[in-house]
């Protein structure tokens, strides 16, 4: 059966295939085993000549998105994951997280691209290639096509909504901090200022094409490069002063739980790949050097340093944000708190594409066009409201990265990228003594250990939140 691709309009570079279905036949039964019967047509097949995009990224513009997804608030947060680790074994441990993150969005566009080969399609989603996979996969598997798009669909909308509720939590934190620089006596509620920032957001989110979130993501980084110096300052004001035994250079193993959390949570940024990736004109994604290489790269050099000067310069008493442990009243570290809040504000807009993408791409053949903009500027600004509620029900910055580091980004991340990989794999060859599916089950067991970890940390959390709360009301 021949596949209509049809180009969404108002998310250039982003494709959707029409009538996909549980029901729909992606090929005319061809399966990922059949590795003898590729036709002559089918390597020659090359997506990116197919690819008709009105607004194509360029190389940079690829990469800033990438880095830009992943540097948002979590980096803030990476001394507190040092502070659980140790000097050294958080080194250690960003590195090897690092190049593992590398690693499973590696394997999940390579995945991707052989279904584009092999359907015959220019572009799939994340969700979409789930579904690709397991309807050429190994025949146990194919009956759960449809079951495994969605799981992917609602965990990727289930991930950046919390994931923007951190955002809303941050901004809310810094515009307070600012706020009680320049009128102490005066302190406006954190729930009050998140209320304040929603219009504002639910404004700014109406902006659709990727393409034109480059300048701001432009913004982000270069205000959050600027909190990152000023940051960098004050931290290395306080190193000297510091002696090296006063600091843990490995904590053990009980650590390493929250410490992964945190880091996971800092660094991935799966949602986004599929959509920056389908946005490009020419394969210069993977590769070296290529997008993901470099912006990884960069982002483990950048999370690395700031969470061992970080924890080196405050120790246990470091915060759940760094910028918490800058002097409060100097009036350059409110500079930085306002850059934090821009840069903050602007990469919530870049990680609500994701939702926005995934909900269009399946409501869109049943939306007659001429609602379809209506039904957008609606659906947006109430997706921005739900996401307001969450910052303000759960305002605790720690449960939130832990909620959505282990449960989402450890399943979106880490097991679904390496379980898609074991079944294109399966019958074409898992390499020598199998290794590949070695490897893949490995990750799939530290996934397993991140969510039952940062589940077991959440709930820990929310309880001694909960007592503290009543043992406050009950003194007063």
């Amino acid at each position: 059966m021949v596949q209509k691709v049809v180009e969404i309009e108002k998310y250039p570079g982003t494709f959707i295939i029409d009538n996909f279905s549980s029901t729909t036949q992606l090929t005319n039964e061809i399966n990922i085993s059949s590795h003898k019967r590729k036709s002559t047509d089918q390597k020659q097949y090359d997506l990116y000549e197919h690819r008709n995009l009105d607004h194509p990224n360029t190389f940079y513009g690829a990469l800033m998105h990438l880095v830009k997804s992943s540097l948002g608030t979590g980096i803030l947060a990476m001394p507190m994951a040092f502070m659980h680790a140790g000097l050294l074994e958080g080194i250690i441990g960003t590195l090897l997280v690092g190049f593992l993150i590398a690693h499973t969005i590696q394997i999940l566009v390579t995945a991707s691209h052989k279904m584009c080969v092999l359907t015959r399609v220019p572009s799939l989603g994340f969700s979409d290639t789930a579904e690709a996979v397991f309807k050429n996969g190994p025949k146990p598997f194919r009956s759960c096509a449809s079951s495994a798009r969605l799981f992917v669909d609602i965990g990727l909308l289930m991930c950046y909504l919390f994931g923007n509720g951190v955002y809303m939590v941050f901004i809310a934190d810094s515009l307070q901090q600012i706020n009680e620089f320049f009128s102490p006596h005066h302190v406006i509620s954190k729930t009050l200022l998140i209320l304040a920032v929603t219009p504002l957001l639910i404004l700014c989110c109406q902006i659709r094409p990727l393409k034109f979130l480059v300048p701001f993501s432009v913004i982000a980084n270069i205000s959050m490069l600027i909190a990152f110096a000023i940051t960098f300052f004050y931290m290395f004001k306080e190193i000297p002063h510091v002696p090296i035994e006063d600091r843990s250079l490995a904590k053990g193993i009980g650590g390493i739980p929250k410490f992964l959390v945190t880091i996971i949570f800092a660094l991935e940024g799966i949602g986004t790949i599929m959509p920056v990736e389908n946005s490009m004109k020419k394969p210069q994604f993977l590769g070296c050097p290529g997008v993901l290489n470099i912006g990884v790269s960069i982002l483990v050099v950048m999370f690395g340093s700031i969470g061992c000067f970080g924890y080196y310069a405050y120790g246990d008493a470091t915060d759940a944000s760094i910028t918490y442990n800058l002097n409060k009243k100097d009036r350059t570290v409110v500079v930085a708190r306002f850059c934090i809040a821009i840069a903050v504000f602007f990469t919530y807009m870049l990680q609500f594409y994701v939702p926005m993408e995934i909900t269009m791409r399946n409501v869109r053949p049943y939306l007659s066009a001429k609602y379809e903009n209506i039904f957008q500027i609606v659906y947006r600004s109430l997706t921005v409201t739900v996401i307001t509620l969450i910052a303000i029900v759960v305002p605790d910055l720690s449960t939130i990265i832990d909620i959505v580091g282990s449960v989402f980004f450890g399943i979106l991340g880490l097991f679904i990228p390496c379980f898609l990989d074991i079944l294109v794999n399966w019958n074409t060859g898992l390499g020598k003594f199998q290794w590949k599916l070695y490897k893949n089950l490995c990750i799939i067991a530290l996934a397993l250990f991140v969510l039952s970890s940062g589940v077991t940390f959440s709930v820990s959390s929310l309880m001694n939140s909960k007592e503290v709360n009543g043992t406050t009301e009950d003194t007063q």
